[in-house]
């Protein structure tokens, strides 16, 4: 080690002031002072005479000036390295500068810019108010038609974004507006479709049951030949109270049950109102109780009209057989009118021509109301029931006139609904006077039929007879002698 730092290389301590001490004082205390160094240091024992202690201190020198040739190496280093630093520092605080400036001319250039979006910000936020009602209000317009779209019944999920889109109070977002437009793709790509799908639907009944159901487009939807119809309040398929005829339920189980190939299927391009109007279409039974009382009692006859037309259908049929075999029989049976015809010819086959044609007479007309028997039943009934229906007519046009003076004619179906059911009265007259003029047309033929055969069969026997008489005359001129052979 060097000396303490205290002791300056003139032996003064710094600071001090100048010491007047003689030379070999001096002299002794610096060697005091570097022996006490050396013996602090422990570099070196303590000297035993002057020349060791002079080697020392040689040697110590020695080391210092190598320690401060080392140090000032350092230093150079260092003094090397922050002159470096400092010029990197420099350069470092040019391109800074450099930087700043250009940051400050871009800052003045992005406030420029700022300051014309903002203006143009400014200008175009009414439009961007007026976007974001228009979106709403396509939302809200889209929830009205999906709420009665068939659809939304295999797809309920949609129904709870469009409704939060049309309520929401924050600006749309893009994917919500590419959302929006996804549905409304999905509802006009799903209307061309037909589907079957499994949902829950709530019968007639009012049970809540899982059915597969056939979906037209968005225009119809059956089950088992049932027609369905959406409800948006409970968002499920119900199956309608009242169905509409028959034949439009078949053809939609019909093409429910199919496979492959073509079939034919009624559906309700009005999207449900045409499908109402079919299904309140009063039923038979429901079109009879209009007509009331008269109404019964039309249809009665018609019923008694019926049984007695087959009555005499089968009679008159029998009847007519057993004159043909008549016909073709040379015995005479009294059981069939031919035979009591040819009984009273029997009978009376020995009277005069005259008589027998008007005895053959009185057997027909016996014949004929056993013949004849019901006809005129019928032939009644034909004739009143139009009568019936105009008097079920009437009166059913008087108490729509008594409702219309009390109540007024406000509404024009009330008034068209009276007379569509007054008039029903007069339909149901026609429909049981037709049918039973036919059949007393076709009937009364028949029984002319038989009559005839009478009539022929009469004709031809007073024919025969007078025939006969004919040739007995005849017969009795030619044995009777002539007139001038008797005068001889």
């Amino acid at each position: 080690m060097t000396a303490p730092s205290s002791v300056s290389a003139q032996g003064a301590v710094p600071g001090a002031r100048p010491s007047h001490r003689p030379p070999a004082a001096v002299f002794r205390a610096a060697c005091a002072a570097l022996l006490l160094a050396a013996a602090s240091a422990g570099a070196v024992a303590a000297p035993q005479s002057l020349d060791d202690l002079l080697g020392n201190i040689v040697r110590e020198q020695e080391a210092a000036r190598q320690r401060n040739a080392e140090r000032e190496k350092k230093f150079a280093e260092a003094r090397d390295q922050q002159a470096a630093l400092l010029a990197q520092a420099k350069a470092a605080l040019a391109a800074e500068q450099a930087r700043a400036e250009q940051l400050k001319t871009r800052f003045s250039s992005n406030e420029t810019t700022i300051a014309e979006q903002m203006r143009e910000s400014e200008a175009g936020d009414g439009e961007l108010r007026d976007f974001d009602a228009v979106v709403r209000q396509l939302a809200t317009d889209l929830k009205g038609m999906l709420d009665a779209s068939l659809v939304s019944a295999q797809m309920p999920q949609r129904l709870a974004f469009v409704e939060s889109l049309a309520e929401a109070e924050d600006k749309p977002t893009m994917d919500d507006i590419e959302r929006l437009w996804q549905v409304v793709l999905e509802e006009i790509i799903e209307s061309g479709k037909i589907v079957q799908f499994r949902t829950n639907v709530i019968s007639a009944q009012g049970k809540d049951e899982p059915r597969t159901v056939t979906r037209l487009g968005v225009f119809s939807a059956t089950s088992d030949g049932d027609f369905l119809r959406y409800a948006p309040e409970v968002h499920q398929l119900v199956e309608q109270a009242r169905q509409p005829p028959g034949v439009y339920r078949r053809m939609a189980k019909a093409h429910a049950q199919s496979r492959e190939g073509l079939t034919t299927v009624a559906f309700d391009p009005t999207r449900g109102s045409m499908l109402a109007i079919l299904s309140q279409e009063p039923t038979l039974w429901e079109r009879i109780k209009q007509a009331r009382l008269i109404g019964f009692i039309t249809l009665g006859l018609g019923g008694f009209a019926v049984l007695i037309a087959i009555w005499r259908f089968f009679s008159l049929s029998a009847i007519a057989r057993a004159v043909g075999r008549q016909q073709r029989s040379k015995e005479v049976d009294t059981g069939n009118p031919l035979g009591r015809v040819l009984a009273a010819y029997t009978e009376n086959r020995h009277v005069d021509a005259e008589t027998l044609e008007r005895k053959l007479d009185e057997a027909i007309i016996r014949e004929l109301p056993p013949i004849q028997r019901g006809l005129g039943a019928l032939l009644v009934i034909a004739e009143a029931a139009p009568l019936l229906g105009l008097l079920g007519t009437v009166s059913g046009m008087v108490a729509t006139f008594q409702a219309l003076s009390m109540f007024g004619a406000g509404d024009a179906k009330v008034v068209a609904g009276g007379i569509s059911e007054a008039l029903v009265a007069t339909i149901i007259g026609l429909c049981v006077a037709i049918p039973c003029l036919v059949m007393h047309s076709f009937l009364k033929s028949k029984s002319d039929g038989i009559v005839q055969v009478l009539d022929e069969q009469a004709a031809g026997m007073v024919a025969k007879l007078a025939e006969a008489h004919l040739r007995q005359r005849a017969a009795v001129r030619a044995a009777a002698p002539a007139p001038h052979l008797a005068k001889n």
